[in-house]
């Protein structure tokens, strides 16, 4: 079992903020790479999490600093992971293009 951890907010959590009850339950957690968007700062925001829903509440509540500004965001797009690890990778790699159109591309592209 894994004991002692701490829940953690945030888009980038060291460990989950649940608590599985073993290492298998640990490593095949799912863990989603999200996108939301809020109309009222016409802004995307790039996150990843094992619990949506927790975690848009936390943005619409302003807990996280770049999102405290506005409470009408909601989620536009979502891709799933096995690993903590990959679902950080694939974050960083939408976040490293730097470009509203390619977001705009893959939110499109699930409808």
């Amino acid at each position: 079992r894994l004991h002692g951890m701490q829940e953690v907010v945030g888009s980038t959590p060291i460990l989950s903020t649940t608590n599985p009850t073993n290492w298998w339950d640990f490593y095949f957690m799912p863990y989603f790479v999200y996108i939301i968007y809020s109309a009222k700062m016409d802004k995307y925001y790039i996150g990843y999490s094992d619990d949506i829903a927790k975690r848009l509440c936390q943005h619409n509540d302003g807990i996280s600093t770049f999102t405290a500004n506005a409470n009408d965001w909601v989620l536009k797009y979502t891709e799933a992971f096995n690993s903590r690890l990959d679902a950080h990778k694939r974050e960083l790699e939408i976040k490293r293009k730097k470009s509203r159109k390619y977001i705009e591309w893959l939110i499109s592209s699930v409808g």
